[in-house]
């Protein structure tokens, strides 16, 4: 008899055990015989973020999504973004063909991670990362991750990448506070001669973040070490990849795109219990891309904010005093390289202009000229306009026109405008001589 009880209490725990293995592997995973249905949940195994169905703001309308746990909100990734629920009969499985789905009532598709290669015994696992892995159960290989699709909202170890031919993993805003479907703005890697982020409001550039030097963004002042922290870019010329990602340990933190089009680093603040901005893209109206116009430089720390550059106008008078910066501005006079001197006299040498703590240019291109060498290069080539140097970048030259112009009251690089040698004056002269002297 007591053999026989003994048995029976070893079959009883065998059975428990599997019993809360079985919990155990559900309460993060997905599978085809494990679905989850509105209002179900499951949570990733450290217990820092939850998948589930979700109300955006006000709207009654039904999203599959994944949250922060025990915080509040917001939603940092949406599958059915644009084919939203109408009501609460919601699934969210494993299809035949091994892809994640998401099912209305009538068991239509309204959302797939649409894997045209997949396998059929795959599992969906959310990670503490907020990763959403789908995974061949055969072989433990990623098939797909919620990583490699992003919403609005950009985690630590999650990769925004572009290719030279465009971007390829970037941020779309939501269309509005309650209404997840694409919006207008996007963030992303450019493919440009050197990396830059930058917010598109649809195709038009909104927002720059200047010519990355290894360390930071130039064009973002302030930006230090402690600053943006953990900041990583890595670029491969030799494929044309680059990606851009952050890691920070200590904290919860997101990046954040806005249905407005401002970039958002946002930590989490124990003692407010709440999250923090720490970081905006969009300060003042300098901040919109190309506010001045060609040539125009802006400074929110003058009225009007905007201001030809030495040697240039207004293009068009009437509405630069109206506020209208839009056209920006033009060259007063050619430079002495750009036309002939028809008296047959050599004209005096272009010069330029040094502006200190300047958000430099869109359209840079980069050399590896030494410092000592960059004025002179520019200086040789007649379409050469403006040049700036950073010990990580090297030499920037810029052709064309200047478009972006900014003037910081911290960081910022010195940009040396080239102008006629009338155009700076007698104290110029003096100036210079000055210089050599000492």
């Amino acid at each position: 008899m007591e053999l026989r009880s003994r048995r029976i209490s070893f079959v009883v725990v065998i059975l428990l055990s599997g019993f809360y293995t079985y919990l155990g592997t559900a309460i993060d995973t997905i599978t085809a015989s494990q679905p989850i249905r509105d209002p179900e949940t499951i949570t990733s195994n450290g217990s820092a973020f939850i998948l589930g169905f979700f109300n955006p703001g006000n709207s009654s309308n039904h999203y599959v999504g994944i949250w922060y746990n025990k915080k509040t909100e917001p939603v940092v990734w949406v599958a059915n973004r644009n084919k939203p629920l109408n009501d609460a009969s919601g699934i969210v499985t494993i299809s035949d063909d091994g892809n994640l789905v998401v099912l209305n009532g009538q068991k239509e598709v309204l959302w797939s991670s649409n894997v045209s290669n997949s396998v059929t015994n795959v599992s969906a696992q959310l990670l503490d990362s907020g990763n959403l892995v789908l995974r061949d159960i055969t072989t433990g290989i990623s098939i797909w991750e919620s990583f490699q699709e992003p919403t609005d909202k950009c985690l630590p170890g999650m990769k925004l990448s572009s290719h030279r031919t465009g971007p390829i993993v970037q941020l779309r805003s939501w269309k509005s506070p309650s209404d997840p479907s694409p919006g207008s703005f996007s963030f992303g890697i450019g493919s440009s001669n050197i990396p830059e982020g930058f917010i598109w409001n649809d195709s038009q550039v909104y927002w720059r973040t200047g010519p990355w030097n290894s360390l930071l963004f130039i064009g973002i002042p302030n930006m230090d070490s402690s600053y943006l922290d953990g900041l990583q870019l890595s670029a491969d010329s030799r494929t044309g990849f680059v990606n851009l990602s952050f890691s920070i340990q200590d904290t919860p933190v997101f990046f954040l795109l806005t249905s407005i089009g401002i970039l958002e680093q946002r930590n989490w603040d124990d003692e407010k219990n709440d999250w923090v901005v720490s970081f905006w893209s969009r300060e003042t109206k300098c901040d919109v891309y190309g506010w001045c116009g060609r040539f125009g430089n802006c400074n929110p720390q003058e009225t009007p904010i905007c201001s030809c550059l030495r040697g240039f106008e207004p293009m068009n008078m009437e509405e630069w005093s109206r506020g209208n910066w839009t056209n920006g501005c033009v060259r007063k006079r050619p430079l002495p390289c750009e036309r002939i001197n028809q008296t047959g006299e050599v004209a005096k040498e272009d010069r330029f202009l040094k502006l200190e703590k300047m958000k430099v240019p869109y359209f840079a291109e980069r050399t590896t000229i030494a410092v000592e060498n960059c004025s002179e290069h520019c200086l040789d080539n007649c379409s050469c306009i403006a040049y700036a140097y950073d010990a990580a970048i090297n030499c920037m030259t810029w052709t064309g026109s200047l478009i972006d112009l900014q003037k910081f009251s911290n960081g910022g690089a010195d940009l040396y405008i080239r102008l006629a040698h009338s155009e700076l004056g007698k104290f110029h002269d003096v100036l210079l001589i000055l210089l050599l002297l000492c």
